[in-house]
C-alpha cells in the first residue's frame, strides 16, 4: 500500500492508498514512502491547508467502515471549511443520535480531509482522535477561522 508522509504543524502525518483512493490518514511518520500522482495530489493539499488556503479536499476518499459510519463521513464532508456542526445536527443528516455520531468520529480512519474537528458538542468541543487531543482539534478550528 503506497504511503506518503508530511510534516504539518500539528505532527507528521501520513497519508495511504488503496485501489486509487486515500484510505488513512494516520499521525506519525510513516516507514514506507512512496510518491504516487493522488498522494502527491494530497499531500499538496494538506500543505495549502495547513497554510491557512481553504481547501475542499475534493479527493477520492474510501474508508473502511460500516454503511452507517460511511454514511456518516459523507455527510461530514459537505461541512464547509470554517464552519462546524454539532453532533445532534449532524445526527439529523446522517441518521442515528449524537452518541453514533460520537463513535463514528472517533472511528474515522481520514481525519482531516474528512474533517471531524468540525463536529461540536452543544456546551463543549467534544473529542479528537488526533495525536495531541483537543489541542490538535482547537488547532484546526483556529486555523479553520473558527473561534474556540
Amino acid at each position: 500500500m503506497p504511503q506518503l508522509s508530511l510534516h504539518s504543524p500539528i505532527g507528521p502525518l501520513t497519508l495511504s492508498e488503496d485501489d486509487g483512493a486515500i484510505v488513512a490518514l494516520d499521525w506519525g511518520w510513516g516507514r514506507d514512502q512512496e510518491k504516487t500522482p493522488l498522494l502527491t495530489r494530497a499531500q499538496t493539499m494538506l500543505e495549502r491547508y495547513f497554510d491557512g488556503e481553504p481547501e475542499s479536499f475534493d479527493l477520492p476518499l474510501a474508508p473502511w467502515g460500516t454503511a452507517y459510519r460511511k454514511a456518516v463521513w459523507q455527510a461530514l464532508r459537505d461541512v464547509p471549511y470554517g464552519e462546524t456542526i454539532s453532533y445532534a445536527e449532524l445526527a439529523l443528516k446522517a441518521g442515528g443520535s449524537a452518541r453514533s455520531i460520537g463513535g463514528a468520529m472517533a472511528h474515522n480512519p481520514i481525519p482531516i480531509l474528512i474533517p471531524c474537528h468540525r463536529v461540536l458538542g452543544r456546551s463543549h468541543l467534544g473529542g479528537y482522535s488526533g495525536e495531541n487531543g483537543l489541542d490538535d482539534k482547537r488547532y484546526l478550528l483556529r486555523l479553520e477561522g473558527v473561534p474556540v
